[in-house]
């Protein structure tokens, strides 16, 4: 049995460890072969990214060698796909190399697009990226005065991130002492303030608590860097005198070249994970089109539901488990506090209050995450 793992990313790591470690006898003895391929020999813990934008960590604190967070057994190669021929069980990479295999993973991630829209490569900062992350918090430490707008973009990784950067600037200027020159707008798509509704009716009295202002409806349609205004699909404006912007997030290129999906996110089926089509392709994480978070936390749920099932299919022929639509996601909301919100495709998350102790699991977890995307937590 050949299963090849396209992607190295959260999901991907996740599942190629967990089977390794289900699959540990049949790879030792030959009747499952575990192969991984990735585009980089690097793994980045994302959700650090808002920790760079604010000082609070420095960028070499968010990798580790792809390599040695896989366990023995795993076939890696740093050699992106470059094209899945799935009626014929192939899939073709950079190099030139043909990987065939009997089941396929496809985890392949998302990838920021701020080019959708004009003038937001150019006027707004983001901390979606590294580069973004490290120019975001020199420019913070610039600005003494003045409007800080933040513009969210759809679809974007990690929704409660846009939730928590206000939470952050507004004490990031606190501890600053400036925070009285500095006014807050956030800007949001839909008629709330986030899209989750119990998100929503939480976070509005904290909003109002800090002084922040807000315009629900603003779908974001261009900025004018040279002028200092975003503007609206609805016809409103706001003059900046820094743009935060949450880009809208597209699928990876690969995804999109080979048709696998509109926008790079291929229709999943909900409970099995499997490519709708084909029972032998699975997708994970950010790369289906499932009505989920895009978040590394669905995409470890998903992948302990498919490497669970793949392992049954090898040992008695049948998958055991379905996918709920799971996800757990920390809400830091400030610099020393955080709350936390799970839920399912069933139960909309139900939101406590904000506490230290929250905030210092959050901090551990950052740290746990490495044994995390080892399968171990």
């Amino acid at each position: 049995m050949r299963i090849l793992i396209v992607g190295g990313g959260t999901g991907g790591t996740i599942l190629a460890n967990n089977l390794a470690r289900r699959l540990a006898s049949e790879i030792r003895s030959r009747k499952v072969k575990l192969t991984m391929l990735s585009a980089s020999d690097k793994h980045m813990y994302q959700p650090g990214l808002l920790y760079v934008a604010f000082g609070q960590m420095t960028p070499d604190q968010l990798y580790r060698d792809q390599q040695s967070l896989l366990e023995p057994g795993i076939d890696f190669h740093v050699d992106p796909a470059e094209e899945f021929q799935l009626d014929n069980n192939k899939v073709i990479t950079k190099s030139g190399k043909t990987h065939e295999y009997d089941m396929l993973v496809i985890a392949t991630g998302s990838r920021i697009a701020p080019e959708q829209i004009p003038g937001m490569s150019e006027g707004a900062d983001t901390f979606y990226s590294e580069a973004g992350a490290v120019k975001m918090f020199k420019r913070l430490r610039e600005i003494e005065e003045g409007t800080i707008a933040v513009a969210v973009g759809v679809p974007h990784k990690c929704p409660i991130a846009p939730v928590e950067l206000v939470f952050a600037l507004h004490d990031y200027f606190t501890a600053k002492g400036i925070r009285d020159k500095i006014k807050i707008k956030y800007h949001y798509p839909i008629g709330r303030i986030h899209t989750i509704a119990n998100v929503a009716t939480w976070a509005k009295p904290e909003f109002d608590r800090m002084g922040i202002e807000y315009e629900t409806l603003f779908n974001v349609k261009e900025v004018d860097p040279e002028n200092k205004v975003v503007r609206s699909e609805e016809g409103t404006e706001t003059k900046y005198d820094m743009l935060i912007a949450i880009p809208p997030h597209t699928g990876m290129e690969v995804v999109e070249k080979n048709n696998l999906g509109t926008g790079g996110w291929i229709p999943t089926d909900r409970h099995r994970l499997t490519m709708e089509g084909y029972d032998n392709v699975y997708v994970l994480g950010d790369t289906t089109n499932l009505p989920v978070s895009k978040t590394g936390s669905a995409a470890h749920f998903e992948a302990e539901v498919v490497a669970e099932n793949i392992a049954s299919i090898i040992k008695i022929g049948i998958p055991v488990r379905d996918y709920d639509g799971k996800v757990y996601c920390f809400i830091e909301t400030g610099h020393d506090s955080a709350t936390h919100a799970m839920f399912d495709y069933k139960n909309p998350p139900d939101l406590k209050p904000s506490s230290k102790p929250m905030h210092w699991f959050k901090m551990a977890y950052n740290q746990m995450y490495w044994s995390s995307v080892r399968g171990l937590l």
